[in-house]
């Protein structure tokens, strides 16, 4: 027998999408905000986000808050090349599929946390990184850049690469350090 269901599924939201908008997903969705479609049935210069890397994996790129890719080119052998929000390249296979639009939540970060309680429950979700202690306000126990009578690092905090794990604090085999002056001719030794 034929069973017919209702499947609730909860997916990134593209800028401009409504409550009660219908969403197409599939080869023939128009191409409009928010619809699903493989990214070697849209143009070049498309906007696109939640974009797959393996035909079927549900979206794994492109998915930040504000987050947006695009459509370079499509090449004869059926694949589609893409630019991240990095402004990487990125070649995948034209039946992976992506949604039209940008990420909803754009500027999110460019609100001031205002306080510790709000910087305290923004990590508490993610990961243990809040708060950052520094080094010198340890002891020489906990740190390397640790103890002393004033806090100072006391040694360059630039360090080898072939140093112990412990060791590796600071500039890791820095090739320069300091304010980088003169820019122009840095980019133009570099090419």
């Amino acid at each position: 027998p034929i069973k017919y269901g209702r499947e609730k599924v909860t997916i990134a939201a593209a800028e401009g999408t409504y409550t009660g908008q219908y969403m197409y997903a599939g080869k023939t969705a128009p191409l409009f905000v928010g619809n699903i479609l493989p990214v070697g049935q849209m143009p070049e210069g498309t906007l696109i986000c939640n974009m797959e890397s393996i035909p079927g994996d549900g979206g794994k790129y492109i998915r930040a808050s504000g987050a947006v890719g695009a459509i370079v080119a499509q090449t004869a052998s059926g694949k589609t090349v893409i630019r991240l929000p990095s402004g990487q390249k990125k070649i995948i296979r034209g039946t992976c599929r992506a949604m039209v639009g940008v990420v909803a939540g754009g500027g999110r970060p460019e609100k001031p946390m205002l306080k510790a309680g709000r910087a305290y429950h923004k990590y508490k979700v993610k990961r243990n990184c809040w708060p950052k202690v520094s080094g010198v306000c340890m002891n020489p126990v906990e740190h390397p850049h640790g103890g002393g009578n004033h806090q100072h690092i006391g040694k360059p905090s630039t360090v080898n690469r072939f140093k112990s794990p412990g060791r590796k604090v600071g500039l890791i085999a820095a090739r320069r350090t300091g304010r980088v002056r003169g820019t122009k001719t840095i980019i133009d030794k570099e090419k």
